[in-house]
């Protein structure tokens, strides 16, 4: 578990608006994410990253608590039998799916008092939608004649997603502007606020960037300026910064998973 004073440190900032303040927390609320190889620094686990982000921008006061899977208290196994992080309790109810604590959260936490996260744009739910997949398979993959096609499927997919964060979004494009239409600068893939739809994807692509490169000596290309300018952008945000494991626990979690190319 994370102690005390790492836990204090873990608490995200209140939502800065007249209604919204630390002393107003209406709502007690645990989240219960994957432990390090330590047993108590943050694992590599991104459903268990998604839901931490989600809840640090959403301005509550939260407790976080690292389950050591080799060695899961008695109580936590009482509380979500069966259960393996992440999960969460919310005034005390045990909540145990990703997808429906998202959409839970959502609801619960809703404007004006808290900010909706849903991103504005639709396409943004689905863009990388395939990224990780691709990954998987790329490096799971130990077959040497395979290697290369399955290389290629995933520059595929990440050339897809670069188009999409260089492609400007409707709110992006003046009409009335001379001149083709530029580049879209945009930090993240709705636009300039983290939403849910980067909750989802950035600590998979993160994990992607990691592991290919220590595992495979695969770098996402230079010229996929798109996805380098998001990533950059994610980086300088404490939202994913605090909540991003190690890469050492990125590199360790991977060591068994990825399979020499023969």
């Amino acid at each position: 578990m994370i102690s005390p004073k790492m836990e204090d440190s873990l608490l995200p900032p209140a939502w800065d608006n007249t209604t919204a303040t630390p002393h107003d927390q209406d709502n007690e609320i645990s989240l219960y994410v994957k432990a390090g190889s330590d047993g108590e620094s943050i694992g590599n686990c991104p459903f268990s990253q998604r839901l931490f982000m989600i809840l640090w921008l959403k301005g509550v006061i939260f407790n976080v608590t690292t389950v050591d899977l080799k060695r899961k208290p008695a109580d936590l196994q009482d509380l979500a039998p069966g259960t393996n992080p992440p999960f969460m309790t919310f005034n005390g109810e045990v909540k145990i799916d990703v997808n429906k604590i998202e959409e839970f959260l959502e609801e619960k936490l809703a404007p004006p008092r808290y900010p909706r996260l849903s991103p504005k744009h639709p396409e943004a739910n689905t863009a990388g939608i395939d990224v990780f997949a691709k990954f998987s398979a790329y490096i799971k993959n130990p077959r040497k004649e395979t290697n290369d096609a399955l290389e290629k499927a995933l520059l595929k997919s990440l050339r897809h997603l670069d188009d999409f964060l260089r492609t400007p979004l409707a709110a992006e494009i003046d009409c009335d502007a001379p001149g083709d239409v530029p580049e879209s600068t945009r930090s993240f893939l709705d636009g300039p606020e983290l939403t849910l739809a980067d909750c989802n994807l950035l600590p998979k692509l993160h994990i992607l960037k990691v592991v290919a490169k220590k595992y495979r000596g695969f770098d996402i290309p230079a010229e996929m300026s798109g996805i380098w300018r998001y990533l950059n952008c994610a980086y300088q945000r404490e939202e994913f910064n605090n909540t991003c494991p190690a890469e050492r626990e990125i590199e360790f979690a991977y060591a068994d998973v990825v399979k020499k190319v023969k």
